[in-house]
């Protein structure tokens, strides 16, 4: 059996991921692909539980490593439970964030060494590494202001202020110069369906 196809979003906040990744997933089964819609934190049992401690509290709840850490324990439930066995089932997995995240919010944003978050990556992630990375670049202000506008502020990380923002922006436009191979930067400037449009374009000359 051919091996299913992984592809993940990535961005700050307000970048309109969630939405996009809805309208892919419906995209790719109107194609009769067999198609696993996730996320990060979260995606299995074990992992959505890791999920509340994660996000919800008090900014200052868990140092930088520690969170790290709580990231990297979801991701590898998500991966044994659910991400892995689609894979290997011929399905597509489509993953509302995934390993950029802990490295531009714990890694660029908390201070966690790279070396550090690459080596948890090497040991739970291993060869899982996705096929495709849609990395969701606007300015912080109108991410942020898109996220206040919509009451979309339910966890730690929005409150933590402009400039932990645009580290996260900054290393995000990193990793997607540092990994090509896999990494598209998607303008998420502009209405839903011109942001859909250039998603589609992506996926359809990387993978189909």
């Amino acid at each position: 059996m051919t091996r299913g196809r992984f592809i993940t979003f990535e961005g700050g906040e307000g970048a309109g991921k969630s939405t996009q990744v809805a309208r892919l997933v419906e995209r790719l089964r109107a194609r009769e692909l067999e198609v696993v819609q996730t996320r990060e934190p979260g995606g299995s049992t074990g992992a959505e539980e890791i999920r509340g401690l994660a996000l919800n509290g008090d900014p200052g709840r868990w140092s930088p490593m520690t969170e790290t850490m709580l990231m990297f324990a979801a991701r590898s439930d998500h991966l044994e439970k659910t991400i892995r066995p689609a894979l290997e089932a011929g399905r597509w997995v489509i993953c509302d964030r995934f390993a950029d995240s802990s490295r531009a919010y714990q890694g660029a944003g908390g201070g966690t060494p790279a070396e550090f978050i690459e080596t948890l990556d090497a040991a739970v992630v291993g060869d899982t590494q996705p096929d495709l990375t849609l990395i969701f670049d606007l300015p912080v202000e109108v991410g942020l202001e898109r996220a206040f506008g919509r009451g979309l502020f339910e966890t730690r990380f929005e409150s933590k202020g402009v400039e932990f923002h645009e580290r996260l922006r900054g290393r995000f436009l990193e990793i997607a110069r540092e990994k090509s191979d896999r990494c598209v930067i998607i303008n998420a400037v502009g209405d839903i369906e011109t942001i859909e449009a250039r998603i589609w374009a992506a996926v359809e000359a990387r993978l189909l």
